[in-house]
């Protein structure tokens, strides 16, 4: 697809600490920018429209005191993460990751929040952004 543009940053719309949960997919409800429309706000999901080599990056904010364990996932597949340990001397934490990805048409890129985990969700603090590289 010669014309294919895909790029997209999506920030979560809470406002306060996100998690802790079981197992679940970050929702960013916000996207500020969304070419090409491959992620939907309204499931967290980004869907590879055509074939092809992708960059991801996720940031997120967190209190210190609580454990951060956050991973994009590709369909059911770990990619990469950002892990904190909590500390009562740390007030807060940012941190930050990003891969280049290989999908397929049809591949589902999703920001999975661990277990008893959480982050913080003011303003655009946890983001989720990526696009079509080739």
């Amino acid at each position: 697809c010669v014309f294919c543009r895909v790029v997209f940053t999506a920030t979560t719309a809470e406002s306060g600490a996100i998690g802790p949960f079981f197992n679940t997919n970050i929702l960013f409800k916000t996207a500020i920018t969304n070419v090409g429309q491959a992620y939907n706000p309204s499931t967290g999901i980004f869907t590879a429209p055509v074939n092809g080599i992708y960059y991801f990056s996720f940031f997120c904010h967190s209190g210190g005191s609580r454990f951060v364990d956050l991973k994009p996932m590709k369909n059911e597949e770990f990619i990469v993460g950002i892990y904190d340990h909590a500390t009562i001397q740390d007030g807060a934490d940012n941190a930050g990751n990003a891969a280049f990805v290989q999908l397929q048409q049809g591949d589902r890129v999703t920001v999975r929040l661990a277990a008893n985990t959480h982050v913080w969700g003011y303003g655009s603090v946890t983001t989720f952004s990526g696009f079509l590289l080739s």
